[in-house]
Order: structure tokens, then sequence, then C-alpha cells
């Protein structure tokens, strides 16, 4: 299967006349690699047997070429409007699934929760739609496993593959 996904990192200059080159030669040849924003983006069109394998493999070749990864997107925080678009939804269900006119138990917002334009946390979110049969499984594990990912970054694990597996395996039990 092929998964696209983006590192960001940093801790290389784009400058160096062998900044793509590294990458290349670390692995990352199914990657395309730019400077945006004051960040090194790695965008991955990678072929493995899971999501949580591609990953994982990609953050190895990131690091490996020396540049420090920062996080994994898609971006983990959405809108109602990002959502719907991502479970293929009009923007009016997910108000209504966040309003609980159509069941209940939608997650709560995990940032700007008292602004007009609140952001969730899209496995958080996925997982529910899951639940009630507006994503498919496939959806719900792709957005856990890169949410579950950035964790791993945050928390500087040495064993990125290892901790990674761990935490998946734990999620996948409560996503069954």
């Amino acid at each position: 299967m092929e998964f696209e996904f983006t590192i960001i990192a940093t801790g290389l200059d784009p400058q160096a006349e062998d900044f793509e080159g590294r990458f290349f030669e670390a692995g990352c040849d199914d990657a395309i690699v730019s400077f945006q924003k004051g960040h090194i983006l790695v965008d991955f069109a990678r072929e493995a047997s899971s999501i949580e394998d591609a990953i994982a493999s990609a953050v190895e070749n990131v690091r490996a070429a020396g540049a420090t990864v920062e996080r994994v997107e898609p971006d983990p925080l959405v809108s109602l409007s990002d959502m719907a678009g991502r479970a293929n939804l009009s923007r009016q269900a997910m108000t209504n699934y966040f309003k609980g006119d159509r069941g209940e138990g939608f997650p709560a917002p995990r940032a700007r929760v008292t602004t007009d334009s609140p952001l969730w946390d899209w496995a958080d979110a996925s997982a529910w739609l899951y639940r009630h049969g507006r994503v498919t499984r496939e959806v719900a594990i792709n957005a856990m496993v890169v949410s579950q990912a950035n964790d791993v970054i945050d928390c500087c694990e040495a064993d990125f593959r290892g901790s990674l597996h761990q935490r998946v395996e734990h999620e996948m039990r409560a996503l069954a």
C-alpha cells in the first residue's frame, strides 16, 4: 500500500550543496524535499505494509539525513470544515454531530475552545465518526497513527519505531 504524509523537520541548511542529496541518500527517494517558512518539508508517498511502518521508516530516514523531526502531517488539529472534507461529509453534518443533533458523545474541541473557530483532534473525531459508520476504519487508524507518531516525537523517545508500535497496539484495542 502507498501512504502519503509529510514530515516537518529542521536542523539542516537548505542552501547547502548537499541538502536534497542527503535525504535521497538516507532513503527518502520516495519523497519531495522543500523548504518553507523556516521548515524542511519532506512529502512522502511511501509504500509499506501499514501506515505505522511507513511513518516509522520515514522518520528514521529523515533523522539519518541529519534533520530533526518536528512532527508528521496531515495536521492533527482540524476545524469542522476540515473534518467535513476529510470525512467526505457536509459542514452542516459535522456541525450537527458537534451539537449532538446526530448522535451523542462527539469529542470536545482541543484548541481555541473559547473562540468562534475551535479545533478538534482529528484522531478523536475520526474514531467517533468510525464508531458511527461515517468514515472507514482505515481513516480512523491513519489519524490515530499520525497522532501517536507526533506524541512519540514530542516525548523525544529514543526508540521511535518501538514506542510508536507499542502506542499503536494499545490504541488499536480501544478502536475495536
